[in-house]
């Protein structure tokens, strides 16, 4: 994070602002480049990286950078890990609080605006802060230079760098000026939920959820806590006791590999404990209620897509012979159906390394969940190439080690397939797996298995490089996340709707920087897709984000293999080839 460069100092800053006042904006180029400040009794480092070419451009990007001595955090509180990433995540709130959120002064587009990128409820890694092993912090925002029109405002943007700047660091990247007990909070809680998502597999679980977690959100688009909710309660039979670092033993439920159901009546909280499941692959924040909920790292919310596309995707253990010869082992398509879609969602997952699906009802389609018997006996087996969920769902587990949690409320055949059923009653869980069992075998000859040949591992694929094209008109390279769930990419957009565990638009761009580097590094034709994520992740784990980008960038977060895989396989211009068809 250090800059070897010539430094100029505050007093110079405030003497070239006041020189260039009522100049035009092109002046503020003159900013670029390392001031060293000590005011608000914090010594820091302002560097310039870009200056916006007009007041209403994007905002200028700048870091701060405060030496160890002055932002005085324990070493305990930044060890490599969760409790850094937790450091990290409570320093970019402060900063943002302390910044007014990203409010505009006076004057013309961004002027006066500070802003940072803020952190979600989810505790991920982020370039807006970081902090190193000697426990040096650094944050990158962005800042709005103060203009009248298009002519510099000297003295307001020498109040804004030079005056409101220093309380902000002084405020946020201190130690001293934190709350400790916040802190310790913040860290203490990301290594306990590390530690608990750690003991998953030891115990044979594919997730836990610990007794007193608030899972309802306020809303579809308010991720904080739902206050007045019922606290999760374990059901004796499936409760266990786990050892934290920090809060010693925690009770809860584990959820059994294998296939699981949550069962019961509508609004009951059936979707509600899924979707906290599927967030629980990342650590959340003090007071989230659901910082002790974590999942299998690997879990994968898959759903229904219609009109997606698929490039080869081997479909045969889900779909069997296609009508006008499409070819269901290397399946192509601009408009995937439902059953399609989904059954092309779970094998690239399962290309992707997953270990756990995570499925709802109100999201599948259902021709390719379920085939009840009186359909069976209408529509013939050779008449219906889909060979549903509900005849692969044990041999994924039992071939293929993957598992799967599923919401079902409408079909009682899954019972007999299930290892653990839970009924979720009032927003509380109890486990009816004895009750389930005796249905399904009281009924047990109610349909017709259709099984037919084992659920191989996911066929591989090979990426070919001229179909991922980030050139627009005259631009080399041009992508822009539109948000969490949207990726223009070159020409094409990427729809990310049904991407469940994308959380954050940070992720989005940073996983569009990731393809680039796949398309400019691995993407060549002969390595297969789960190699380029191999190499993309290990790349990402070896340098952090900023091994992404050729400049430092505030705005990117953490993101997972899955994800990632899941952009590249919805860029429509994507085609790829088998691996026996690449070149000697």
């Amino acid at each position: 994070m250090t800059e070897s460069c010539d430094t100029r100092d505050a007093g110079r800053l405030e003497a070239l602002l006041e020189r260039i006042d009522g100049s035009g904006y092109r002046a503020y180029r003159d900013l670029r480049g390392a001031w060293d400040f000590d005011r608000a009794g914090t010594p820091f480092r302002l560097l310039v990286d870009h200056v916006q070419a007009d007041p209403f451009a994007a905002p200028s990007r700048m870091r701060v950078q405060v030496d160890p001595d002055a932002a005085g955090f324990p070493g305990h509180t930044f060890t490599p890990g969760p409790r850094r990433r937790a450091l990290c995540n409570y320093l970019a709130l402060r900063f943002s609080d302390e910044a007014g959120d990203g409010r505009r002064g006076p004057g013309s587009g961004t002027s006066g605006r500070i802003a940072i990128d803020r952190p979600g409820q989810q505790v991920l890694e982020r370039t807006c802060v970081l902090v190193d092993d000697e426990g040096r912090v650094e944050a990158r925002f962005v800042a709005g230079l103060p203009a009248a029109g298009r002519r510099v405002l000297g003295g307001a943007a020498a109040d804004l760098l030079c005056r409101r700047l220093p309380g902000i660091v002084a405020a946020a990247l201190r130690c001293e000026s934190c709350d400790r007990d916040e802190v310790d909070a913040w860290t203490r809680t990301a290594e306990d939920a590390a530690a608990l998502r750690q003991a998953l597999a030891g115990g044979g679980w594919s997730a836990f959820v610990a007794d007193g977690a608030v899972l309802p959100r306020r809303s579809g688009v308010d991720d904080r806590p739902l206050s007045g909710a019922v606290p999760f309660r374990s059901p004796p039979s499936l409760r266990v006791e786990l050892e934290t670092p920090n809060a010693g033993p925690v009770t809860g439920m584990a959820v059994p590999e294998g296939v699981t159901l949550i069962v019961g009546g509508g609004f009951h909280g059936k979707s509600t404990l899924l979707s906290a499941l599927a967030r629980g692959v990342y650590d959340h924040r003090p007071g989230d209620g659901r910082e002790r909920v974590v999942t299998d790292p690997t879990a994968v919310a898959v759903r229904a897509e219609d009109g997606r596309s698929t490039a080869g995707v081997d479909l045969s253990p889900f779909i069997g012979d296609l009508p006008f010869d499409h070819d269901n082992a290397f399946f192509c398509t601009g408009h995937a159906s439902g059953s399609t879609s989904q059954a092309a969602a779970i094998v690239e997952a399962l290309e992707a390394g997953t270990r756990c699906l995570l499925i709802d009802e109100d999201t599948a389609a259902t021709n390719f969940m379920i085939r009840d018997g009186r359909m069976q006996q209408l529509v013939a087996r050779e008449q219906e190439p889909v060979r549903p969920f509900i005849d692969r769902v044990r041999q994924l587990h039992e071939e293929a080690g993957v598992s799967t949690v599923l919401v079902m409320g409408g079909s009682g055949d899954y019972f007999g397939e299930a290892d653990t059923v839970i009924a979720m009653e009032r927003y509380e869980p109890v486990d009816v797996t004895g009750r389930a069992h005796a249905i399904a075998r009281a009924h047990k000859g109610d349909r017709t298995r259709e099984t037919t040949g084992p659920v191989a591992g996911a066929a591989s694929r090979v990426p070919l490089p001229d179909s991922i094209d980030p050139r627009r008109g005259r631009r080399e390279v041009s992508w822009k996340a539109m948000g969490p769930f949207e990726l223009r990419f070159g020409e094409e957009s990427i729809d990310l709707s049904a991407v469940a565990q994308l959380v954050d638009v940070g992720q989005t761009r940073a996983i569009a920087e990731a393809i680039l580097r796949g398309r400019e590094r691995y993407i060549d034709g002969r390595r297969s897709l789960a190699q380029i994520l191999e190499r993309l992740m290990a790349d990402v784990a070896a340098g952090g984000l900023d091994a992404l980008s050729s400049r430092p960038s505030g705005d990117l977060a953490g993101f997972r293999r899955f994800e990632l895989a899941a952009a590249l396989n919805r860029l429509r211009t994507l085609r790829v080839r088998r691996p026996e068809e690449v070149p000697a």
